[in-house]
């Protein structure tokens, strides 16, 4: 199997890819058309990226199978081109977690004791110790988390290490319910709110940890920024386009916010380049490179959860923490049926399956003991009719049986 490595990766990973029997190809300057070529004239099975774009141009180029996200959000891939050309799309969540907690307790912290500014003015000969003495403190502060994945149960835990209260909202709890709240971890000690207007009037400090998705694009807008405390702090290591920049900005103005992000809507593509953003040049404003992950350990997790995916996929034909399988299909009807475990018996259904214009969504085959029988289970779009069932039935001597499952029935 061809592995293309198209972006930073650690050594220790593509050690692992080889280990794994892959062929590993490592390019991590590629992007754009030379990517596009590149996929064509590996003929890579399989693509690992980080940052880098995965565009529809690319999934055309050659013959993919998985494009694996090394890390959690799959938003620079086009994943709605990857399923519809059959190509899975992967990512390793959970495991830059700890990292991006540790970057956004930082940002918070530096925002409380300006630490930026402090080291400018040191760097240029200034003394200030009176404006810089004067600083609110962590302790007893309220901590309002939008979003509580793997990520925002990370920021929890610091924040009861610092003496926070922690207030939280999140889809999860809206979709799940009291099933989203059973599940978390019982050292979480945390108040779940009914809105994110909620969270955002009673914090401190609100931190953005949402995915990006067609529905959190400018979820934090000038609405609900309204609803913070006059110099409250703002922290984004999510993605930049969840929250309104030009709203934000305007916050900062008026509201007297504090604000630090380690992400933004436009970003340089590559590890280096120009970047103009206005909202960094506020004062009160802090910024990162978008370096939320960027700790040695959690890119050794990282690579390690690559090599896992691509090694399972390459084993067994299953794809760990795949992003783009339809948890819905449109069958209505399984066909169950008991057959012996001969050549031929599944190609005569689904041919007559053809014939009668049902189209199989899903299908299973499983082995009794011993290998001579078998139980094919075969999802389809429509209902066979009684004709067809007898005409599969009939036409070969080793299917014992057959019956018909009205789905969600």
């Amino acid at each position: 199997m061809k592995v293309l490595v198209a972006d930073q990766f650690e050594a220790a990973g593509l050690e692992g890819l080889k280990a794994a029997g892959c062929d590993v190809i490592y390019e991590p300057e590629l992007a754009d058309a030379a990517l596009a070529a590149r996929i064509g004239s590996s003929e890579a099975d399989v693509l690992v990226v980080r940052s880098t774009k995965v565009t529809e141009p690319m999934l055309d180029a050659g013959k993919l199978a998985l494009i694996v996200r090394a890390g959690a959000g799959v938003n620079t891939i086009d994943v709605a081109g990857a399923s519809k050309r059959g190509i899975y799309v992967s990512n390793c969540p959970g495991k830059n977690s700890i990292a991006v907690a540790e970057l956004a307790f930082a940002l918070i912290l530096a925002l409380d004791r300006r630490v930026p500014d402090n080291v400018a003015d040191l760097r240029a000969g200034k003394w200030n110790k009176k404006a810089y003495s004067k600083a609110r403190g962590l302790f007893g502060r309220t901590l309002g988390l939008l979003g509580f994945g793997n990520i925002g149960q990370e920021m929890a835990r610091r924040a009861k290490a610092f003496g926070m209260h922690v207030v939280v909202w999140s889809p999860r709890f809206q979709r799940d319910g009291k099933a989203a709240l059973d599940a978390l971890p019982e050292d979480l000690e945390i108040t779940v709110l009914n809105s994110p207007e909620e969270v955002a009037e009673r914090s401190d400090v609100l931190s953005i940890h949402l995915a990006l998705a067609p529905e959190t694009r400018n979820f934090v807008d000038a609405a609900l920024l309204r609803r913070l405390k006059p110099g409250a702090f703002l922290v984004n290591t999510a993605r930049g386009e969840v929250v309104d920049a030009a709203a934000l900005a305007e916050a900062v103005k008026t509201q007297g916010l504090r604000v630090a992000l380690d992400v933004f809507a436009q970003e340089p593509a590559g590890g280096t380049g120009e970047f103009v953003d206005p909202i960094v040049t506020l004062p009160g404003v802090y910024g990162t490179h978008h370096i939320g992950a960027s700790t040695d350990q959690a890119q050794d997790a990282i690579a390690g959860e690559a090599v896992r995916v691509i090694r399972t996929y390459k084993d067994t034909g299953r794809v760990p923490n795949v992003v783009n399988l339809a948890t819905t299909t449109p069958a209505t009807h399984m066909l169950v049926v008991r057959h012996r475990d001969r050549p031929g018996v599944l190609a005569h259904v689904f041919e007559h399956l053809r014939g009668g214009n049902l189209n199989v969504q899903e299908t299973e085959n499983v082995i009794f003991e011993g290998a001579s029988a078998a139980v094919a289970r075969i999802n389809l779009d429509g209902n066979p009719p009684a004709a067809l069932l007898r005409a599969i039935q009939q036409g070969n001597e080793d299917i014992l049986s057959l019956h018909v499952v009205e789905l969600g029935a």
